[in-house]
């Protein structure tokens, strides 16, 4: 049975400095977030691959956890609104904090299930990595959500487990008409499309 010491350590954050588009991020995080203690191989993949937002453009972090995503694009272009979607409370707490410690005033925090938060906003971009346990009918709501967010032109960035991707090239070339397999690797694959 661990101590009442040992139960408070628990319960401190959980403090990383991370490189994320050659941001430099300070994130706090707790148990039962999604990798709270080190950047996940997935996210990495990801980041290695996407590109800093334009000026004037609005961007989901869809699936946000305690920020790294979100954050490390807000702060790759200042005059971009990047919006943080998570359906865990403990997460979106965590991800507004995050953006207040590294004085990211171009952040939005929202709890979402998907994407309902955003009330029929439009958006250039999404991005997710991607909760492998919500299930397809979760995923199903999403890209549809996701057809009906993005602006014409704007795109969908999703890394996922490497079991999942011949679902998602079928789904997005059903919702989108397209698909981009942008990089596969050894766990994780990024998958692409645009909204025409």
């Amino acid at each position: 049975m661990p101590t009442s010491q040992e139960i408070a350590q628990l319960r401190a954050d959980l403090v990383q400095t991370t490189t994320l588009m050659n941001q430099s991020l300070t994130l706090h995080s707790t148990w039962g977030l999604f990798s709270p203690r080190e950047i996940d191989e997935g996210t990495r993949l990801l980041m290695g691959f996407l590109d800093a937002p334009k000026p004037g453009q609005t961007i989901v972090d869809l699936g946000c956890g305690y920020g790294p995503i979100g954050l490390a694009l807000a702060k790759a272009q200042p005059k971009a609104e990047v919006i943080l979607l998570d359906k865990d409370f403990v997460a979106c707490a965590f991800a507004a904090s995050n953006a207040q410690r590294n004085h990211l005033g171009n952040v939005v925090v929202k709890p979402s299930n998907g994407l309902d938060a955003l009330l029929g906003q439009h958006v250039d971009r999404i991005v997710s990595n991607v909760p492998a346990k919500v299930g397809k009918e979760m995923w199903s709501i999403m890209l549809w959500d996701a057809a009906e967010a993005l602006n014409p032109g704007g795109d969908i960035w999703f890394v996922s487990i490497n079991g999942l991707r011949d679902y998602f090239k079928r789904t997005f070339k059903e919702q989108f008409g397209n698909y981009e397999k942008i990089k596969q690797g050894q766990n994780y694959t990024i998958h692409r499309a645009i909204k025409s």
